[in-house]
């Protein structure tokens, strides 16, 4: 899954953020933000603000990915990169099973309960371990919501919409006024 497309380019999809600079041959230690570890194979293309550069050599370590970037040979070359993200066209993303869908496209999509109640927009998805989290922002302030079958009913991707079935404990309680007290 990628996770990003906030920060990337008009048409592209983020798959790692540059850390920094790894060395003196232009090498760049990255945070990889795709669930395809294979976008950082030896040979394949990726880019930066839609400039494309052909992947040199790479290794992973600790969950970071080190790549050496065809035209980036020097240490000077790497850190002016820094921050900046490594991403893919959208077109050339995997297809993914049905009910299955890479979380750029959950950002930003209106949550509202069963009984049409609108909660708000997913503005972030925490990864877990068990199962991701939508974080929406609304008028009621952040809720979180589990990404499980029991709470998220429907996904419509073109109608910009995400139902969710409220269970017991999803809401925060309601606050009562001070009424009667003096």
């Amino acid at each position: 899954m990628s996770r990003s497309r906030e920060n990337a380019s008009q048409g592209y999809v983020a798959v790692g953020r540059i850390l920094g600079p790894w060395g003196l041959q232009g090498d760049l230690k990255v945070e990889p933000l795709t669930d395809f570890p294979e976008r950082f194979a030896l040979g394949c293309s990726l880019y930066i603000e839609g400039f494309a550069y052909a992947i040199e050599r790479c290794r992973w370590h600790k969950g970071k990915v080190y790549i050496k970037l065809s035209g980036i040979d020097s240490a000077t070359a790497a850190e002016a990169l820094r921050q900046r993200f490594l991403e893919v066209p959208e077109e050339d993303l995997k297809p993914l099973s049905e009910g299955e869908y890479y979380q750029f496209q959950i950002l930003g999509l209106e949550v509202r309960t069963t009984e049409g109640q609108p909660l708000g927009k997913v503005t972030q998805i925490l990864s877990t371990g068990s199962n991701d989290v939508f974080v929406v922002h609304g008028e009621g302030g952040e809720l979180l919501i589990p990404a499980l079958d029991d709470v998220i009913k429907a996904i419509d991707l073109d109608g910009g919409w995400i139902e969710v079935e409220l269970v017991e404990g999803l809401l925060p309680p309601v606050r009562k006024g001070k009424e009667g007290l003096s």
